[in-house]
């Protein structure tokens, strides 16, 4: 990737995120803050959606303990670049614990799109798959063509093991989808589709 200009000419990370939660509809999706928040918003409401909208780094540490409380149920991270390496090293334990209904989705610009499109480290070189399989995941899967949503569709549905799919994404601007910024509607919301009391 380079570093001096936006990459315009990969996927369209409001089209990937639409189709991918279509295709799974019975997952239950962790996002990171900023754009994936936006994106997964703008695929339409769903109860299942738990969104981290001032957390930055923690939405692999809440979905690993989801995955872990629910084992049951398919567990998805959608989350940026940005927000991923906030906290990186939260794959050591995902590579530890390797839930089975676990998948993380890193949709990747190269860049810190909510600051001002300063370089990320994945921008500057940085191969976020390439870590992600140091710490244990060893299904991590670099994702450039919208023909991959099929297999990180499979994946997620099939509760077979942790992966993990870094998402090369076009940097072209998307139109914001807000999601609620009221912390306690949304836990009572998630815990509600959980069949969790509501308190």
């Amino acid at each position: 990737m380079t570093t001096d200009t936006a990459v315009e000419d990969r996927l369209d990370r409001r089209e990937f995120v639409a189709e991918l939660l279509r295709r799974t509809p019975d997952a239950l999706v962790v996002t990171g803050l900023g754009s994936p928040a936006y994106d997964v918003n703008a695929a339409g409401y769903r109860a299942e959606n738990f969104f981290l909208l001032g957390a930055m780094g923690g939405a692999v540490p809440c979905a690993l303990g989801l995955a872990i409380a629910q084992p049951e149920r398919s567990v998805v991270v959608v989350t940026g670049d940005g927000e991923h390496l906030m906290n990186v090293g939260a794959l050591a334990v995902v590579g530890v614990k390797k839930p089975k209904n676990l998948t993380i989705v890193v949709l990747d610009n190269g860049f810190f799109a909510e600051t001002g499109m300063q370089p990320s480290h994945s921008g500057l070189g940085t191969d976020l798959a390439a870590i992600a399989r140091g710490f244990g995941l060893g299904d991590a899967t670099v994702v450039e063509t919208m023909d991959a949503v099929d297999e990180v569709a499979r994946k997620i549905a099939a509760r077979d093991g942790a992966a993990y799919f870094h998402v090369l994404i076009s940097t072209a601007h998307q139109k914001r989808s807000l999601p609620s910024r009221d912390g306690v509607t949304n836990k009572v919301r998630f815990r509600a589709a959980l069949g969790l009391e509501t308190y």
